[in-house]
């Protein structure tokens, strides 16, 4: 096993202002900010990452058009770059993208158009890696088109799972930063940190009743928050 790195960043993957607070009260290094968990996570609003920027955290946002996969067409993939020219007008500290061909190697052209959007602000190459034939051999593609970070599960539902292939994405990392999400709990943590990741990313998710009323033209009358005490906990395992 790899030598645990107890300086680890903690990222809480929220999808409103009131999960930037509860990140920011408990502890956390950052948050990727991204609306509908329940998709795997989209481009949220310009209104709530101003909301979210203006609590002082870190926000790293999500940038994903729509649900499904990571291959997007030429006009998906403007969209996202213009996204990302409105992010960093607001503020943002990073952006969060992922990009892949059909033969499910890395989409290097979009790659290359989203970071150049980026313009210097931090950027991670999300899950879609997961989904890589040799997610390996990419880093050296990813660290050499300007992205900083890679999030990933191993390749593996839960990233205790994909524990080996964490282990062999940070030795062949070469200065890109490993974080370490899907599925984790934080009684994972520690053996997480063993793989020697730069990162953990939770969501520390928990499912609120809305007192509201509901009808037939909305969602059923619950949404996600971010729950401080898994927060909490997290980063003492961390720390």
């Amino acid at each position: 096993m790899g030598n645990p790195r107890r300086s680890a960043a903690l990222e809480i993957a929220v999808t409103g202002v009131d999960g930037v607070r509860v990140a920011s009260r408990g502890g956390a290094d950052r948050v990727e900010l991204c609306s509908a968990l329940d998709l795997g996570g989209l481009t949220p609003s310009l209104g709530l990452v101003d909301a979210a920027v203006a609590v002082g955290l870190p926000v790293h946002v999500l940038v994903r058009p729509r649900a499904g996969g990571f291959v997007f067409t030429a006009t998906e993939v403007e969209v996202m770059v213009r996204d990302i020219e409105h992010l960093v007008d607001a503020g943002v500290a990073g952006v969060v993208i992922g990009v892949l061909t059909a033969e499910r190697t890395l989409d290097r052209h979009a790659v290359k158009s989203l970071v150049r959007a980026a313009e210097g602000r931090e950027v991670t190459f999300h899950r879609a890696l997961d989904v890589v034939l040799d997610p390996v051999s990419a880093l050296a593609q990813l660290a050499d088109l300007g992205v900083r970070r890679v999030l990933s599960s191993g390749g593996a539902t839960r990233a205790i799972d994909g524990f080996a292939v964490l282990e062999s994405l940070v030795a062949a990392a070469d200065g890109l930063e490993v974080i370490a999400g899907g599925g984790v709990d934080v009684e994972d943590i520690p053996l997480l940190l063993e793989a020697g990741v730069d990162a953990v990313h939770l969501s520390a998710r928990m499912l609120v009743d809305d007192a509201g009323p509901a009808g037939p033209g909305g969602a059923p009358p619950r949404y996600d928050a971010t729950d401080p005490d898994v927060v909490a906990r997290a980063v003492a395992a961390l720390r």
